[in-house]
């Protein structure tokens, strides 16, 4: 019997089963397909997440595989600055694709331990006070004590389950192909630059590898959600309708199409059933979001449904899952449905465009906040202990990396800017402790607290629970041990 069954073994299941594995609990990943999928929508990381490959120690790997990219425009291609006082220390985009980001998760997951079985679909469960039996297409059944549905967006754990998925339906569909194309590099570029003066939802790029380009072209209409993958002709159609053109494109490898339906799970739990990822959320893939709020969600849950299982978890932990992440995707689902408006050809919302292009090319301000929101790092939750401005938020990372490196095991941590005045005794094995970071002006609000003296505790996630403002002043720290990391005590 597993600790935990996690269905879906895409960035959000990868993700979770490492987290769960950190903390030493058996987990089981079941996938229906019977290989990786050797395509991908989504293609790079946000500044969250990547600071999330930083805390596990994972970053350099990634960046062996991607490409570094400081440009403006991702809020609805709004723009073409990258804003320069983002608090964190990646301060940048990584373009990888998906089937990269999968392989890299899954040599992680599989490295600590977890066990990944392809070719295994979920069809059932029934849950009871002791755990979670779950049933597969091959007529077996595993037992386990948890069972997570990381299986997207028309997730089967969360039909099963009864979970209610309200929101809107899909009015826009979206042409994806990898094909190669005939047609002139040249002609290629100028075409394209025309076409996106008015319709940004259009775009050709080189794969860079056998001629291959990457194409993506609206849609004539709303095929529905029972419609097959679109065919060359239709691809070759909508591409003469949109740009006058088809640029020749032939032998496509890969072809599909997508919505821009918006819905979030009524709820996140029931009993010994969680969901993560697009089995919680779905969304228009602007601005890239969605691969990036799944693993942030299991960064969240990793750790605190860890602390549940091994017997470490205070009252409540659990649900601040539910109550934390419910709430950042209910605004990344308004974000997108802000930029779908804001991507579309109506004379209305050309005008709104241009008057937001004004602002966000005018005031550095304004350029922020929205990157901000797609990146992840604005967000705040109520972790209670005061009204700091820090309480809630991510910590960056400080001390030349060292922050960051004592966050691999999967462990808070207590930051001192001096020498060690505090102490952790009692939660050793779940906090590290790290002194004489010093603090600088060039790391932030959190820079400044350490630069004076003072201290801060983060969860393993990362997120600040309790700031020391003055030397050795530990009011309200044991408080918010217990209260995120349970009672004191060597395991």
């Amino acid at each position: 019997m597993s600790h935990v069954v996690i269905a879906g073994a895409g960035p959000t299941g990868l993700m979770l089963a490492a987290e769960l594995r950190l903390h030493g609990v058996e987990v089981v990943v079941l996938d229906r397909d019977p290989a990786p999928y050797a395509w991908s929508r989504a293609q790079g990381l946000h500044v969250r997440s990547i600071e999330i490959m930083e805390q596990r120690g994972l970053l350099e790997k990634f960046l062996a595989r991607g490409k570094v990219f400081r440009t403006g425009g991702f809020f609805a291609a709004l723009g073409d600055r990258w804003p320069e006082g983002l608090d964190s220390a990646h301060s940048y985009v990584l373009g990888i694709p998906q089937t990269v980001t999968e392989e890299l998760l899954t040599a992680h997951a599989e490295g600590l331990g977890a066990r990944i079985v392809r070719g295994a679909e979920v069809t059932g469960f029934a849950q009871d006070a002791e755990g979670v039996s779950v049933r597969l297409a091959d007529g077996t059944e595993r037992r386990a004590g948890w069972l997570v549905g990381c299986d997207g967006g028309r997730s089967t754990v969360r039909s099963l389950l009864g979970v209610g998925f309200p929101g809107e339906p899909t009015r826009h569909e979206t042409l994806l192909a990898e094909a190669e194309v005939t047609a002139p590099a040249e002609e290629i570029t100028a075409v394209v630059a025309r076409v996106r003066e008015t319709q940004k939802r259009f775009g050709l790029a080189p794969l860079g590898e056998g001629g291959y380009w990457r194409v993506i072209v609206p849609a004539r209409g709303v095929a529905g959600p029972d419609a097959g993958e679109p065919t060359l002709d239709e691809l070759r159609s909508c591409l003469r309708a949109v740009a006058g053109t088809d640029f020749g494109v032939r032998a496509p490898r890969r072809l599909t199409r997508f919505g821009d339906a918006t819905r979030l799970a009524e709820r996140y739990r029931v009993d010994r059933v969680l969901l993560a990822g697009d089995a919680a959320h779905i969304h228009p893939p602007t601005g890239g979001q969605g691969l990036n709020l799944g693993i942030q969600d299991a960064f969240n849950l990793g750790w605190k449904l860890a602390a549940e299982i091994t017997g470490r978890a205070p009252d409540g932990l659990l649900d601040t899952y539910e109550s934390e992440r419910r709430p950042v995707a209910a605004e990344v689902l308004d974000n997108t449905r802000a930029q779908m408006e804001l991507l579309s050809t109506t004379p209305g919302a050309l005008a709104v465009r241009r008057l937001l292009g004004e602002l966000v090319t005018s005031y550095d301000a304004v350029n922020q906040h929205l990157i901000e929101k797609l990146t992840a790092i604005g967000v705040r939750y109520d972790v209670g202990g005061g009204e700091h401005p820090l309480l809630g938020r991510r910590l960056r990372d400080l001390g030349a990396g060292r922050v960051y490196a004592a966050m691999h095991g999967g462990r808070g941590v207590l930051v001192e800017g001096g020498a060690p005045r505090l102490t952790v005794d009692g939660w050793a094995d779940r906090i590290a402790h790290v002194t004489g970071t010093g603090g600088t002006e060039d790391e932030g609000p959190a820079g400044d607290v350490l630069r004076h003296g003072g201290a801060v505790l983060t969860r393993p996630d990362g997120h600040v629970v309790w700031v020391g403002t003055s030397e050795g002043s530990d009011d309200g720290l044991r408080e918010a041990l217990e209260r995120w990391f349970g009672a004191a005590g060597e395991r």
